[in-house]
């Protein structure tokens, strides 16, 4: 049965791929079909290398890499700046984010002259305000806008510290080196947000008391008020005002009974950690990588492979597994086209940032090289229709 699906949608999308079914490249990546990946770039602190796999017929998924001054000030601080935005709904917010969250940053990190925490928690309200404005300027043309939303996981290095900040599922994660070992420990560094985790369900029953179905297990998956599976994101306003939980929002995303507070939250939550000369490198990555692979096995491909082409190597595994899981080729995979390809998986955003001790160390006010790289997707001639 299966292998007759996978004839059929051979026959049927292949065609379409036609058109950018090619290698190219310019100076920011490589373009693959599907797949738009850096293998290897030099950021502030070390390192890097970017994958980033389309399935949605529009890429929901975001992101950037930020190296150099991270204020408007000449005198800095300095450091790299990492940001993970995977979309739901549609790709508005993401690219919102994508657009704002960073210059948000500079400017608090100008005002306070340092990075801080709270630097990092402002710049969040400010992209959460900021796109609701958007969404409350387009409702009369566009409501389902309001139904658009994001999770966003963000890493800044500055000063010899990691600031790791996240609303969602996306995940960071440490490769850390055990000496007496030699063994490198996968250490997750974000917290996550998603109600398929208990703690996160008992979290949202402590903060709606009073409502006894604001997280409902349908077909199998926990979701808030039976719509989402995350409890905190930027975005999703029809969830955070009750003014556009009406018509003309599709019937689908209203709730029959109005609410009074928010019922998700944008607050991200926030750690510090001061690096060690035996951190060796970060992963970070929307859930369609984790989906896929544990956190060890993801730090495992990525300290017994070379550092190039790091974070297309665990796109191209997690690819292998979704297929497995299908019972059907990776070759075969690879060829079925955008939005079909979402039934097997998600978008996959990748960026592995490698630690030199000798760089993390050095004043943040040092300067060194500058970067600025968002990551890629298919790039579409004007008015061109996804396959539907």
């Amino acid at each position: 049965m299966l292998s007759r699906l996978v004839n059929f949608l051979k026959a049927c999308w292949w065609p379409s791929l036609d058109r950018y079914a090619h290698k190219g490249s310019d100076a920011s990546g490589w373009q693959d079909g599907l797949l738009w990946y850096k293998d290897n770039g030099q950021h502030f602190n070390g390192e890097f290398s970017m994958a980033v796999v389309q399935a949605n017929n529009l890429l929901e998924d975001q992101s950037q890499i930020e190296s150099g001054s991270l204020s408007t000030l000449e005198s800095g601080p300095y450091g790299t700046f990492v940001g993970i935005y995977d979309g739901h709904g549609g790709p508005e917010t993401s690219r919102y984010i994508n657009d704002h969250l960073f210059q948000h940053l500079k400017r608090f990190t100008t005002e306070q002259q340092s990075m801080s925490v709270d630097v990092i928690k402002k710049a969040y309200q400010a992209t959460e305000d900021g796109f609701f404005s958007l969404v409350t300027k387009q409702w009369p043309m566009n409501p389902q806008i309001a139904a658009v939303g994001s999770c966003c996981l963000v890493g800044v290095v500055c000063n010899g510290t990691l600031y790791i900040a996240n609303v969602g599922d996306s995940r960071a994660v440490l490769g850390r080196l055990v000496k007496a070992t030699g063994e490198v420990l996968a250490i997750q560094l974000s917290s996550e947000h998603n109600v398929a985790i208990e703690s996160v369900r008992q979290e949202m029953h402590s903060l709606h008391p009073d409502d006894s179905h604001i997280v409902v297990l349908k077909h199998n998956v926990w979701r808030v008020k039976g719509l989402i599976q995350i409890s905190r994101s930027i975005g999703d306003v029809y969830l955070k005002k009750a003014e556009f939980n009406r018509e003309p929002l599709y019937q689908k995303f209203r709730l029959r009974q109005p609410f009074r507070m928010p019922i998700l939250s944008s607050e991200p939550s926030v750690s510090m950690h001061e690096l060690q000369p035996h951190d060796q490198f970060l992963i970070f990555a929307s859930d369609g990588l984790w989906e896929h692979l544990s956190n060890q096995g993801a730090v495992d491909i990525v300290q017994n492979h070379p550092r190039n082409g790091s974070a297309r190597r665990l796109v191209k595994v997690a690819l292998q597994e979704a297929a497995k899981k299908r019972e059907m080729r990776y070759s075969d995979l690879k060829k079925i086209d955008r939005g079909v390809r979402r039934h097997f998986h998600d978008d996959i955003t990748v960026i592995v940032v490698f630690l030199d001790s000798n760089l993390v160390s050095r004043a943040s006010s040092a300067k060194g090289p500058s970067l600025s790289l968002r990551g890629g997707g298919i790039k579409l001639p004007a008015k061109t229709k996804a396959p539907c």
